[in-house]
């Protein structure tokens, strides 16, 4: 019965400390973000099998971790350079069709991963079908197509910020 009591207190802390740290969907969840989620399973587990101290740290454990990435979420939000230095910036890694080879090495992505996400969003087949891939700050890979003139030459746009 002990067992059954442990785990429903540890439910119902959890599913109140979440909806406190507000939603976020899977496609948001950054690395850092799962790698939290590990330690909190891992002190939560300990809670489950342990004595009543153990339940105790768990919870102090997850709700300091939880404290301290909303504290740092909003210190982002407030200023722009802590943003940049904890989440990076997109980077653009395909321009005019181009892969630009530097960037994709230091995104670790590759002209196939490109083309997939390419077939995945637009049906494109070949690189210069693209006009920019942009590594986001997530990791995804976002594709602008080329647009076509009406003679069906590829039209050029302006660079996004990279």
């Amino acid at each position: 019965m002990d067992s059954v009591l442990r785990a429903a207190a540890v439910y119902f802390f959890l599913l109140l400390i979440f909806r406190v740290a507000g939603k976020r969907t899977l496609a948001e969840v950054t690395t850092f973000d799962a790698v939290l989620l590990l330690i909190f399973s891992e002190a939560i587990q300990q809670a489950l099998i342990d004595g009543d101290q153990s339940m105790t740290n768990a919870f102090l454990i997850v709700v300091t971790l939880l404290g301290l990435d909303i504290a740092i979420s909003l210190l982002t939000m407030r200023s722009s350079k802590m943003d940049k230095a904890l989440n990076d910036v997109p980077l653009v890694i395909v321009q005019h069709g181009r892969p630009l080879e530097d960037r994709m090495r230091k995104a670790r992505v590759t002209p196939d991963d490109v083309l997939e996400r390419g077939r995945e969003l637009w049906g494109i087949r070949a690189m210069e079908q693209v006009e920019y891939a942009i590594v986001e700050r997530t990791g995804a890979i976002s594709i602008l197509p080329r647009r076509l003139d009406w003679a069906g030459t590829p039209e050029r746009r302006s660079a996004p910020a990279s």
